[in-house]
This record gives structure tokens, C-alpha cells and sequence, in this order.
């Protein structure tokens, strides 16, 4: 079977202003970055205002798993087989990160005959955004502490700094560090911190913003620190808001590729799905939607995080109204929840099976919570039998869910018709009444209970001593009616990632609330997040090479 990348390479793209050309996009619009990216400018919207949206699908899945689940490629096929049934699609989804493309978890591009292109340039770097964000990001860092440095007019407190560094490179050994050292003339010695560039504020900002303005505005109201006397301190009082509008007003444009089949794909934006929201931006779906006739767009891991976030946090802010999700599980990983080990994943069990269907059964449930109709895709392997297969179909019946083999990673878009002729019969049939699961007026022990106990199943919720400090501070600063952004392991519904399948009888432990200002949310850390990975101990990077011919080999 040939690698990803050695399907991507064989791919017959069409130049990228004829798939703009197709889609309505003006010439004038389209930012060339070579023959085959594009970026979409921002003028574009005003020649579409007007225009009624299409339909809105969101691709979620059950709790991941090593097993593998295929989120992304099922979004990509979905689209191509859309446009296979004759509707007009377009996938909208998240930017690769350089750190998980280097390290273990692989690129975000799809993979076999479902798969965006061009893959190695999707995979790296793409056309810059991380690299604007990055810049950005660390501009208020060097700021900030030249601020100290030239007298601390502010008296900030160099103990109580929040905006920690960030690069886009998964380095464990920068997680914690000393700046500062080697003298007076190089700043106050104190404790810092680097992040992933994926877990910046920006980057949430960035995906949530409606407009250039927007995004400065949203940026001058991030809190990088707090005084001496507890009040704290944002960019505007840095006066930095102006300066990082001017290295984002590229990458604020949405980028425009295609798929295998030539389908539009609209890639921008990629906030960590932990410690953000995990949905790629608000810009770059609202111009799909306007664009075609169904907008496939993904949230990151699960649905108890990723749809949760995309329903509570994204569809709020942007007015969104999805129209059916489509949840992804294979048989395999709902084998691996039912406590199959990894040799026995593809020799049939129906036992492990029948338990590790909790874990989808618990999915279904959420979706229609938040009133949107589901649709589950199973993702189908060679090693999965007619009796597992029938199974979970039967079994996604009995909920009131349809549910579809999707084989689209062995025949693309040929593979994603029935599943596309299922999401349009759903779509055309079933009404969304969609709504968010709480009320941001609550208070904020009540909606991250909600989440816990409507999502997750939990019994309940502890604070910690700390946690609870910091909302009484979140309240005292006018923070408390904002939507809550959980931050815990995309493994479990639970906040241990050992209890898999549909776990019962558990509590949740908040210990940390972040305010995140900017974007509009509040972080509740529960477990331990991690916001800079590190590498695994033979990283994916050791395999990927150039040869001399220009070709790219061992990238997935």
C-alpha cells in the first residue's frame, strides 16, 4: 500500500485559481502563494454578504484512541462524495501544527484517497499563519519585559506574568526556563514558560475573530500580567494591539487548496483543542458557508471536547446553526474502549465490542442534546467483520441515530456516497433546533458543572482551594458571564485517561481557571494538560527527508 505522501504526490491538482474560479471568487481576490495555494481575501465577504449560507455539517468522534478513528479523512470524503451525489461542498478544517508533524501524532491533512493538497506544504509551512501568530505572540513577550526593564511604569508584578512564550516545535526542555540572566542590561532574571504556538491566546483570537479589527480589538484586551496591587494588565496597556494587527493581516485571510478530487478545501486556523476550542477559524467557515451548498468543517478529539466547544463556544459567538454532526468511531477503537489490547484489535469480539459502544452511545446522546441530528460514520478496516459491522449499525438504530460504512481513506470520494447521500437525506429531513447547553449568565461553578454532568456523565465537580480563589477574581473583574473552555485528557469522558469507554460514578477536579480575556472564554484545567509537548523517543522527524530530485519522503 503506498504512503500518504506517495498518494499526495501522484495527485492531479488543478491550478488554484480555477478551483477559486469555480466557487464565484473574483480574480481580484485570490492572493496567489504558488500554483496550487491561494489565499482569500477579506474584500471577498462584501461581494457575498448577501448571499443565504449553505448547510453547516460538523465531524466529531468518540474519544480517541491509538486504535486510530479517521476524523479528518472522514471530513475530506465526505466532501468529495458530496460533490460526487452532485452537490456543491467544501471542507473546512484546521491547520497542521509543526510540532505533532515532527513528533508522533502525524500531520492533520487527511490520509490515503482522502487527503488535502498539497499535503507536505499543508504539513509544513504552509503560507506562514503559524509563523505570524509566533511572531505576534512573542512581540508582547518582548515587550513586556523591556516594559520591566525601562522602569515598570505599569508596576507589574514579574511573579504574577501570564503570557508565556510559544513555538511551534514540540520541546519539552522549554517548558519551564530562566530569562533574563547575565546582567543588568539583559532584563529582570524571573521564571518563564513556553508553550506550543497552537496553545497561544492568539491563535484562539485569531479563530474567532471576524475581522482585522475585530482581532485587535480582542488582542488589546488580553491580560498578560497582573500589578503589585492585583489589577491586572492587558496589551493595550502595553500599546502592542497595533503591531500585531500589522504582522496578522495576511494571515487573517482564509487559505484556499483542493482535495485529491479537485474539491474546495478551506484550511486556516488551528488552536490547541485542549487548552482552546480546537475549530479552525470563524472566517474561513462563515466564507464556505457562503460558497457552497454544504460547509463539512471538524472539531478537535471527541465529541464531550471538541463538539462541545464548537456547539457552546464557536456556534454562540458566530451565530452558527449546524445542521446534523456526523460522529466517526471504527470498530476497532470501540474495541480498544471495550478493554481489547492492541494485538486483539482486529479479531472479532463482540463482548469488547458491546462495551466499548458506551462510549459512542454517550456521544450520540450529547449531540442530540444540543439538538442537532447525528449521523454516525464507521469507519471501516479490512479486519472488521459483517457481525462487528452489523452490530454497531443495529445498535446506533436503536438510539435513533443513522449510522453508514465510510470507506473513504481506501476509495475516496467513491467511498464517502453512501454517507453523503445519508447526511443530505438527514439534512432534508430532520430539523436542527440547535442551542447551547447553558446560559452564559449562570455562574461559573454552574456551567462547568452543567458541561461535567450533561457531557461528561460526572457526578459532580471539585474545586480546588485555588480554582475557587480565581473565580471569585474572574467575578470581581466582570469575567463570570463568558462561556467556560474545559481543558482536560481527550482520552476519557472523564478527567482520567484510564477510564475509558462510558465511565460512572466519577467526580471531575477543577484546579485551575484561566481568563482568556481576548477570545472571550474562561480555561477550566482539570488533569494534567500538557500546552508543550515533547517528543517522542524516535521522533516521526528521524524518517523525513528530501532527495535530491526534490522528492519528500517519510512525511506519514
Amino acid at each position: 500500500m503506498k504512503t500518504d505522501v506517495q498518494i499526495a504526490q501522484e495527485a492531479k491538482m488543478v491550478p488554484i485559481n480555477e478551483v477559486a474560479s469555480k466557487l464565484g471568487i473574483k480574480e481580484d481576490d485570490i492572493i496567489n502563494y504558488g500554483k496550487y495555494k491561494a489565499k482569500i481575501s477579506l474584500r471577498a465577504f462584501e461581494d457575498l454578504k448577501d448571499k443565504p449560507d449553505g448547510k453547516l455539517i460538523l465531524v466529531t468522534a468518540i474519544n480517541p484512541t491509538p486504535a486510530g478513528e479517521g476524523k479528518t479523512t472522514t471530513n475530506i470524503g465526505l466532501s468529495m462524495g458530496l460533490n460526487k451525489i452532485g452537490k456543491t461542498s467544501i471542507t473546512a478544517i484546521r491547520e497542521p501544527s509543526l510540532g505533532p508533524s515532527f513528533g508522533v501524532k502525524g500531520g492533520a491533512a487527511g490520509g490515503g484517497y482522502a487527503q488535502v493538497v498539497p499535503m507536505e506544504d499543508i504539513n509544513l509551512h504552509f503560507t506562514g499563519d503559524f509563523h505570524a501568530i509566533t511572531t505576534a505572540h512573542n512581540l508582547i513577550a518582548a515587550l513586556l519585559d523591556n516594559h520591566i526593564q525601562q522602569g515598570n511604569a505599569l508596576g507589574i508584578d514579574p511573579r504574577r506574568i501570564v503570557w508565556h512564550r510559544v513555538l511551534d516545535m514540540n520541546d519539552r526542555a522549554l517548558r519551564n526556563v530562566v530569562v533574563g540572566l547575565g546582567g543588568k542590561p539583559n532584563g529582570m532574571p524571573r521564571e518563564d514558560h513556553f508553550d506550543i504556538t497552537v496553545a497561544s491566546e492568539i491563535m484562539a483570537i485569531f479563530c474567532l475573530a471576524s475581522s482585522l479589527e475585530d482581532l485587535k480589538e480582542r488582542v488589546s484586551n488580553m491580560i498578560v500580567a497582573y500589578k503589585f496591587d492585583g489589577s491586572p494588565v492587558y496589551v493595550k496597556d502595553l500599546q502592542a494591539q497595533g503591531a500585531v494587527a500589522l504582522l496578522m493581516k495576511d494571515a487573517m485571510a482564509p487559505n484556499l487548496v483542493q482535495t485529491l478530487e479537485n474539491t474546495p478545501a478551506l484550511i486556516h486556523g488551528g488552536p490547541f483543542a485542549n487548552i482552546a476550542h480546537g475549530c479552525n477559524s470563524m472566517l474561513a467557515t462563515k466564507l464556505a458557508l457562503k460558497l457552497a451548498e454544504y460547509t463539512i468543517t471538524e472539531a478537535g478529539f471527541g465529541a464531550d471536547l471538541g463538539a462541545e466547544k464548537f456547539f457552546d463556544i464557536k456556534a454562540r459567538f458566530g451565530g452558527l446553526k449546524p445542521n446534523a454532526a456526523v460522529i466517526v468511531a471504527t470498530v476497532r477503537a470501540l474495541k480498544h474502549h471495550g478493554g481489547a489490547k492492541k494485538e486483539e484489535l482486529g479479531v472479532e469480539n463482540l463482548d469488547q465490542l458491546a462495551r466499548g459502544f458506551e462510549n459512542l452511545e454517550k456521544h450520540i446522546e450529547n449531540v442530540n442534546k444540543f439538538g442537532v441530528p447525528a449521523v454516525v460514520a464507521i469507519n471501516k478496516f479490512p479486519t472488521d467483520t459483517e457481525a462487528e459491522l452489523n452490530y454497531v449499525i443495529e445498535r446506533c438504530k436503536e438510539l435513533g441515530a443513522e449510522a453508514v460504512l465510510s470507506e473513504v481513506w481506501a476509495k475516496g470520494g467513491e467511498g464517502g456516497v453512501e454517507l453523503a447521500k445519508k447526511v443530505v437525506e438527514v439534512v432534508e429531513t430532520k430539523e436542527s433546533n440547535f442551542k447551547p447547553l447553558y446560559d452564559v449568565e449562570e455562574s461559573i461553578q454552574a456551567k462547568i458543572e452543567k458541561i461535567a454532568k450533561e457531557v461528561y456523565g460526572a457526578d459532580g465537580v471539585d474545586f480546588t482551594s485555588a480554582a475557587l480563589k480565581q473565580i471569585k477574581e474572574a467575578e470581581k473583574l466582570g469575567y463570570d458571564k463568558m462561556p467556560i473552555c474545559m481543558a482536560k485528557t481527550q482520552y476519557s469522558l472523564s478527567d482520567d485517561p484510564t477510564l475509558l469507554a462510558r465511565p460512572k460514578g466519577f467526580r471531575i477536579t477543577v484546579r485551575e481557571i484561566r481568563i482568556s480575556a481576548g477570545a472571550g472564554f474562561l480555561v477550566a484545567l482539570t488533569g494534567d494538560v500538557m500546552t508543550m509537548p515533547g517528543l517522542p523517543k524516535v521522533p516521526a522527524a528521524n524518517s523525513i527527508d528530501i532527495l535530491p530530485s526534490g522528492e519528500i519522503v517519510g512525511l506519514f
